[in-house]
This record gives structure tokens, C-alpha cells and sequence, in this order.
């Protein structure tokens, strides 16, 4: 069966529209097979990681779990759909390299334990089990631009397999090993925080997550619409410009970096990091690194959908008001529930397997946006259980 579903997302045709748009456009959207499986890396307590002013590390360790899966899928001649979270991510794969991704998840897991003490949660669940609990898992691809897609999932599923991933009980049930070695290549952290762009005054972090009554497909498509109304399309409220990037070199942020990638420091390999980023001020000055750099903020991922709404964007205070009214007026009606952080700046990690187009940089709002952005929508989830 696996030889019929590995390329199923190969295959999905890349819409280029308004998300809003696409959401309510049902014949747009697949169910993905059964067969496959979901992997979920959390890390345990990021919110005090956070506070205690590791979020740059959460960031790090969070993206370095999305580069070990890829690098697997990418040497199987596989895509796969994968969601940045700023503590964590998710893939949907197939299942014929879901024993190797979670092999090597097992052995980041122990070197994230060992080199920043913090805990990385690692699971999975196979979309069998979502399918067979009711719960839907349908997914399209958004083209953002000519070389960049990304994957949006309707329907509860990936929130389901969350849920028991992260409770206190779960299991991985399995006699698989670690892997044998760390591939954690392509993975970079070498840009400083980021101001906001020209005319901007701030960074928004967004969750919004859909409750009963209307569709979620529908509200969210009307929670895009607001947004698009508000800060403008997807390249206006781009929190990345090329002039407000600034490498940052110090010994410090190189060797975070290559703790988390082989679980040691070099000597040598540190001062090739270092000098390589020093010719990085040259690089970026020619032809060819300006079209990266141009590239690296086409290819920033700012826009998730999981099945909520996770963004990152820049704009002013007015517009920050105007949002936080409609979103009120949502969550009012029941119809959403929503968590948001502000901050002055926002920081990438990056995966970069070349310069031309195999790159990709992961954003979050600074001081752990996306983390501190979940605490307030898990404080409001609290009230109403309650």
C-alpha cells in the first residue's frame, strides 16, 4: 500500500488563491491516506523555558526536528507536509519512513536532554486511529509563491493525535532504536532579531482555533478575510525584509547551534562555522546573495494551518486594535477562541540544504511568541472547562 501513498502529497496541486479563498473550497482538499501516520515533538515546559530566556534554543531545538525529518524524506524522494510551532512541530508521513523519522527523533531527543536539559516529547499516531475516533483529516497545498507552498489541513485530526501525545499516559509503543547518528545538516541559527520592516511598528503572533457552530473552514476563512482587510496580503504583513536582517556570529550562538546538531562542540568545525560567517558579509553583497536574501523572505514561513491558525506579521498599533475588535467579536459569537502576542522583533532559525531554492526559515514573534501566543489560548480553554 505504501508504494501507492508515499507520493500523495507529491502530487497535490499547488492553488495559487487567497487562503481565504481556498479554506471554503472543499473539492480543493484530499484526505490523507490512512495508512500514513502523524509524528508530533513537543518540548515539555517550553513556557518556562521561555521565561527563563531560552526561546532562541526552543526555537533551535524545535526546527532541528523538522530538518532531521526532512533530510529522511528527502533522501526517500518523498515531500511530506510538515507545521512549525515555535516549541515543536508535526509531520503527516508516510509509512514507509515513519520507523527511520521517529529512529532518529529518539536519538535528538536524548541529545536535546543531554545538552540543554530541557525535554522533547516525541510521538505518533497513525491517521487509521484519527479516522476510526470521527475525526477528519483533509489537507491542500497553498502556492504563496512560484517556489514556495505550503500545506493547509482542515479538520480535527492533527489536534486529536496532539491531545494524545501529550497526555501524561501516552506510550510509544515500540521496539524500535535510536538511530545511530545526528542528521541535522542544512540547520542554521546565524540571524540576530529582527526589527520590523520599514513603516511597521510591531510583531503579531496569532493563534485562533474554531469552536462549535459554523464550520471551520468557514470562520476561518472569514478570521483570514479580517486579516487580509486589516494588515493587507501575505507580503504587506511580512514580519522578514532584507534590510532589517543582520547576521550574528558570536561563538556563543555557533556553538547553541552545533550542541544541537551533532550534540558536541568542535573546535575546528566552530572557527569553519565562524569564518563562514564572516564571508557571509561579502556573500551578501554580490548578485547571487542578494537574490538569496531576497529569496530567504519569499521562503520564510509566517502562515500555518493545522487545523487553527497559527501567523506572524507586522504592522502597527492601529491595525492590532482593529484585529483584536474582530477577533472579540468572534470569540464573543463562540465561534473562536484566539491567543495573541506582541513583541518589538521576531527571530529565525533556518534550514538551508542549498541557496537556490532548497531553503526554508521558520519565524516566530521574539521572547517565544508562538509559546507565550498557546498560554493565553490555553488559559481561556481552562475558563471554559471550568
Amino acid at each position: 500500500m505504501s508504494e501507492n501513498t508515499d507520493r500523495f502529497y507529491n502530487g497535490l496541486p499547488a492553488n495559487r488563491m487567497a487562503l481565504a479563498d481556498l479554506l471554503v473550497n472543499a473539492e480543493l482538499f484530499a484526505e490523507v491516506p490512512a495508512d500514513w501516520h502523524v509524528i508530533i515533538t513537543d518540548i515539555k515546559r517550553s513556557t518556562q523555558a521561555v521565561f527563563d530566556g531560552l526561546h532562541e534554543t526552543v526555537n533551535l531545538i524545535a526546527t532541528g526536528s523538522i530538518v532531521m525529518v526532512l533530510n529522511m524524506a528527502f533522501r526517500a524522494g518523498i515531500t511530506i507536509p510538515f507545521f512549525f510551532g515555535g516549541d515543536g512541530a508535526t509531520f503527516i508521513v508516510p509509512p514507509s519512513i515513519v520507523d527511520q523519522a521517529m529512529g532518529g527523533l529518539m536519538l535528538y531527543q536524548s541529545n536535546t536532554s543531554e545538552n540543554f536539559n530541557l525535554e522533547l516529547r516525541v510521538g505518533t499516531v497513525p491517521v487509521q486511529q484519527i479516522y476510526e475516533k470521527g475525526h477528519e483529516l483533509h489537507i491542500s497545498k497553498l502556492s504563496l509563491s512560484a517556489s514556495f507552498s505550503i500545506p493547509v489541513v482542515l479538520g480535527k485530526g492533527l489536534s486529536f493525535a496532539e491531545q494524545l501525545i501529550k497526555a501524561e499516559d501516552y506510550l510509544f509503543a515500540t521496539a524500535l532504536s535510536p538511530a545511530e547518528e545526528l542528521d541535522l545538516t542544512g540547520m542554521q541559527c546565524r540571524w540576530d532579531k529582527i526589527d520590523p520592516p520599514e513603516n511597521s511598528q510591531e510583531i503579531v503572533t496569532l493563534l485562533v482555533v474554531a469552536r462549535g457552530g459554523i464550520a471551520p473552514a468557514q470562520i476561518f476563512s472569514q478570521v483570514m478575510r479580517q486579516i487580509d482587510d486589516i494588515y493587507g496580503p501575505p507580503q504587506k504583513r511580512q514580519p522578514i525584509s532584507v534590510a532589517k536582517l543582520k547576521l550574528k556570529s558570536s561563538f556563543d550562538r555557533l556553538g547553541v547551534e552545533m550542541r544541537a546538531r551533532i550534540g558536541k562542540i568542535r573546535f575546528f568545525e566552530l572557527m569553519k562555522s565562524w569564518l563562514i560567517n564572516l564571508y557571509g558579509y561579502i556573500y551578501f553583497h554580490t548578485e547571487s546573495g542578494k537574490n538569496y536574501l531576497n529569496k530567504l523572505v519569499e521562503m520564510s514561513d509566517t502562515l500555518v494551518i493545522d487545523g487553527r491558525i497559527n501567523t506572524v506579521m507586522t504592522g502597527n498599533e492601529a491595525q492590532r486594535l482593529a484585529l483584536i475588535k474582530v477577533l472579540d467579536r468572534f470569540e464573543s459569537s463562540g465561534d473562536i477562541l484566539y491567543g495573541i502576542h506582541i513583541s518589538g522583533d521576531s527571530v529565525m532559525s533556518c534550514y538551508v540544504r542549498d541557496l537556490k531554492d532548497g531553503h526554508i526559515h521558520f519565524v516566530d514573534g521574539a521572547e517565544g511568541g508562538y509559546t507565550q501566543a498557546a498560554r493565553q489560548l490555553k488559559a481561556k480553554n481552562r475558563t471554559i472547562a471550568s
